[in-house]
């Protein structure tokens, strides 16, 4: 039995990772759909279905919740994104079927189903590494209150110790773990609400590797930021947007705010019972391209969003690997079939590639570096293969300096690493951040 795991708990994805008896570790797997898979998807859905006394409440999560949320949209209540409001001290709790739940209650639901999906729920080790992001997302953040809530959810689960390591640190310690030389070493890590940047130095010594934490920064840009400028651009005007309509014999822009549910695919499918098809309805009515309109009435009424956004998410993989790609989908009688060149996204997230390029530069003034002081540039997270982010490292501290591997799995498996430290302490939040006044 493991005696340790470390989970990175991700906006989009969630992995565990635990030591092997070969003294190596590696991702917890996960059986659906005569595969398995390293990477959890971080959703939760709840609904209710009639008993033998009383309508009874039936709990999923990952690929399974989306499932469930597919077929009954309307009736299923679905988390997605959850983890942004673990730093929010503003939301206090939300209701579920008339039980209230909190951010634990919601988080300690979610693990419950991962572990259930594991198949070792019976063999939970005592010490849990919990990854955390530098910056949590939301306007003003509370990582302590986040740490907080973490711990009242997992405690649940029989863990005698929590610890809490810095995410790109995790990453950074998996990176240096292969490594035999001292070294400064800048890590990247790009999930799916925030990137983070740290800048650790190494050193080994005979009691193992020691690290010191420099500096940390953080921004909320990253792969979902990604996906929704190619929904914006070449979606969204296809089904409305930008175009027309009348009013009065005037000519109005059509409501900014029904696109704005394109952030996220389960708010478009909860569309369907807002009243806003309705409406929608209405403005196709008077619209001067009403067949935009109708087109993303049968989106919604279709129940087919999620199709439509893994169909988004492959094409940006494609655009990672070839200098164009096709966007094609068919579905509920709404066609799409748009090619898409690199340099085109690429102009559409320039933007967020100068935010993530000033979080850099923040990260090399806090550790007081120049760009030739850092010896390794390790980069981790699906973004990290953007050919336009990898151009950020590139060019700034050379081709020959950069690395990656393992990029959905190196946090969790850097966090099973410290997991077995003797000195844990060193590589915690506690110690990181009061060495870098890190909040």
């Amino acid at each position: 039995m493991n005696s340790s795991i470390g989970i990175d708990f991700g906006t989009t994805n969630t992995v565990l990772a635990m030591k092997t008896a070969d003294g190596n570790v590696q991702p917890v797997r996960f059986p659906h759909a005569d595969a398995d898979f390293s990477s959890f998807r971080s959703v939760l859905a709840f609904w209710r279905e009639e008993g033998e006394w009383l309508p009874e409440t039936h709990c999923e999560a990952g690929p399974w919740a989306i499932e469930a949320f597919i077929a009954y949209p309307t009736d299923t209540r679905f988390f997605q994104s959850f983890k942004t409001y673990a730093a929010n001290r503003s939301f206090q709790n939300t209701q579920v079927y008339g039980k209230r739940y909190l951010f634990e209650d919601i988080l300690a639901a979610f693990f419950e189903q991962v572990n259930r999906r594991s198949g070792d729920s019976a063999t939970l080790p005592r010490r849990l590494v919990l990854g955390r992001p530098v910056k949590f997302a939301g306007p003003k953040p509370d990582a302590a209150l986040a740490q907080q809530r973490y711990e009242a959810a997992f405690k649940r689960f029989g863990f005698e110790e929590i610890h809490h390591v810095m995410e790109p640190i995790a990453a950074a310690y998996y990176y240096a773990h292969r490594q035999t030389r001292a070294s400064t070493v800048l890590v990247g890590d790009f999930g799916g609400g925030t990137s983070d940047f740290s800048i650790v130095s190494f050193e080994p010594k005979p009691s193992g590797m020691h690290a010191r934490p420099l500096a940390f920064s953080g921004v909320g840009v990253a792969g979902d930021t990604f996906d929704f400028r190619i929904i914006d651009h070449v979606v969204a005007p296809v089904l409305g947007k930008g175009s027309k309509y009348r009013s009065f014999e005037k000519l109005l822009d059509m409501p900014q705010s029904y696109y704005h549910s394109f952030a996220r695919w389960s708010d478009l499918c909860l569309m369907r019972s807002s009243g806003a098809v309705a409406e929608l309805k209405r403005l196709a009515a008077a619209s001067v391209e009403p067949e935009k309109i109708e087109r993303f009435i049968a989106l919604i009424e279709g129940n087919v969003a999620y199709s439509l956004y893994k169909a988004v998410s492959e094409a940006k993989t494609r655009l990672s690997r070839d200098a164009s790609a096709r966007l094609t989908f068919s579905a509920s009688g709404v066609e799409l079939d748009a090619e898409i060149a690199r340099a085109d996204f690429e102009r559409w997230i320039a933007r967020d590639l100068a935010h993530l390029s000033a979080s850099i530069d923040d990260a090399l003034a806090k550790a007081g570096l120049a760009a030739d002081a850092i010896d390794r540039v390790f980069l981790t997270g699906g973004t990290s293969f953007v050919p336009a982010v990898r151009r950020l490292f590139t060019k700034r501290f050379g081709v020959e300096k950069v690395d990656t591997g393992d990029e959905f799995v190196s946090i969790a498996n850097g966090l099973a690493l410290i997991a077995e430290e003797e000195d844990i302490a060193r590589w915690t939040v506690d110690e990181c951040a009061a060495a870098n006044g890190v909040a």
